[in-house]
């Protein structure tokens, strides 16, 4: 087993570049000690994830990342070892993704009242059997020359505040939470920074998580500064939370974020997943 993992990693299920098979093929080939696979508001790819993995000896945290209400920033809750047959957990992933749907045609509509000729058939046509997100909105606008690249369509019209971004159908905070628990996962906060929040913000928000049933931070990430990662390490310590740790690696298709090792320098110890897994057993 090899000394580091990943715990946050996308497929196609959601808004990834690789199958499931194809991730944890890739996870092999880095020699990756563990993988955590946490979709976007969906576990439809965890059954595939789930036999490859133990065909190639790999230990799996398989999870689901849902996206919570929040403001000013964003907040994702990942849920790890869900029973991802679990019929509660199914309905309002099923509700969710309804959601997006709602919200991608509203973004269609506001790129084509900005002069952008850009229709929903060629975005499905993109994505393909992917759940379609924001990422082949831009990839179409790249291919049709209306932005250099995918951060420019990002910059310019689709992240939030941008012209043509539209929120949609959220859980609230602790909904997400009490979601993961009921389908006996562990519920942990992703990306911290994302919030948007002062540290002392952070830490009343995690303090009014921990008795509906969130169980971890997310310290290790791509973009967290020593700084972060280490105010996140104290917050878990001081509050008995699992830490966990993640690239949120989405494919090639990213290649400034590359699986394991983030930008570059990330560096999550195997252990992370040792005891993630030891929670999930006597869960």
């Amino acid at each position: 087993m090899g000394r580091c993992c990943d715990l946050h990693a996308h497929t196609t299920a959601s808004d990834g570049d690789l199958s499931p098979v194809e991730l944890v093929a890739h996870a092999v080939e880095l020699g990756l000690g563990a993988l955590g696979v946490t979709d976007h508001d969906t576990v439809g790819g965890l059954d595939e994830a789930i036999s490859a993995a133990a065909d190639a000896g790999l230990p799996l945290a398989p999870g689901v990342e849902i996206s919570a209400e929040f403001s000013p920033g964003t907040m994702h809750v990942l849920g790890y070892f869900v029973d991802h047959r679990h019929t509660g957990l199914l309905e309002a992933l099923e509700e969710l993704r309804g959601g997006r749907d709602v919200r991608n045609k509203k973004i269609i509509a506001r790129l084509q009242d900005l002069d952008l000729d850009i229709t929903y058939d060629e975005v499905l046509a993109v994505a393909g059997e992917e759940t379609v997100g924001r990422p082949h909105f831009a990839r179409v606008m790249v291919e049709k020359g209306f932005v250099s690249g995918r951060q420019e369509a990002f910059d310019r019209y689709l992240a939030k505040g941008a012209p043509a971004y539209f929120d949609r159908l959220r859980l609230g905070p602790e909904e997400s939470v009490r979601l993961i628990r009921e389908a006996r996962g562990l519920p942990v906060l992703a990306h911290p920074q994302q919030l948007g929040v002062s540290d002392e913000e952070l830490e009343s928000i995690v303090k009014s998580l921990i008795p509906v049933g969130l169980a971890g931070v997310e310290a290790y990430y791509t973009s967290h500064s020593p700084e972060q990662t280490a105010f996140y390490l104290s917050l878990a310590e001081k509050y008995g939370l699992l830490v966990t740790g993640g690239s949120d690696y989405h494919g090639p298709n990213r290649p400034d974020i590359q699986l394991g090792s983030g930008a570059g320098d990330l560096d999550v110890p195997v252990e992370l997943f040792d005891r993630l897994h030891e929670a999930a057993v006597s869960n």
